[in-house]
């Protein structure tokens, strides 16, 4: 275990197989639909990558980039698209993947920005649920696993650019970040 990580939450072959029951959910809801993957980079990338070789249907992917924590532990509040998707979504049944599902600005802001471009439906993955930071109300139909308020990193997620080479999911020392 990495030294500044305070506990394992989630271990490899835990995470390996609940993206694994998660695709097989997704490939049943959405047979014989028009399936885009919106990956929120850069967490969801690994997760991304896991995920979409779990579901049996035709799909594709595109990729957005947000930020509103920048190098903090919380949320600015202020989200910034600095990636939009690269093709239409308009009649697609579009899936947000997302590495963690927290205070709720960000995704919530992203779900309105999809909403607007008519998709023919929307819903998001999220890999991590931390509901007792939620301040933004979003729905989650695929969730991987509940973390408790703490600062996660690993298997894609990071503090600072560090940590998302872990593979398994951990909680960070506060000394590391306060």
């Amino acid at each position: 275990m990495h030294p500044d990580i305070e506990t394992v939450l989630f271990t490899r072959e835990q995470i390996a197989g609940r993206v694994k029951e998660l695709g097989a959910e997704i490939t049943r809801d959405y047979a014989g639909k028009n399936l885009l993957l919106v990956s929120i980079l850069k967490g969801s990338a690994i997760f991304l990558s896991d995920l979409m070789r779990e579901i049996d249907a035709p799909l594709e992917i595109d990729f957005m980039s947000v930020s509103s924590y920048g190098n903090h532990s919380t949320t600015s509040g202020r989200v910034e698209i600095r990636k939009d998707t690269d093709r239409p979504i308009t009649g697609k049944d579009v899936l947000i993947v997302e590495d963690i599902l927290d205070s709720g600005v960000s995704l919530g802001y992203i779900m309105n920005l999809m909403a607007s471009k008519s998709p023919a439906s929307l819903a998001v993955a999220a890999l991590l649920d931390k509901p007792s930071r939620r301040v933004s109300p979003v729905e989650c139909r695929y969730r991987g696993f509940t973390v408790p308020d703490a600062f996660i990193v690993g298997y894609g997620l990071d503090y600072a650019e560090k940590y998302r080479n872990l593979p398994y999911i951990g909680a960070l020392k506060d000394t590391v970040y306060q």
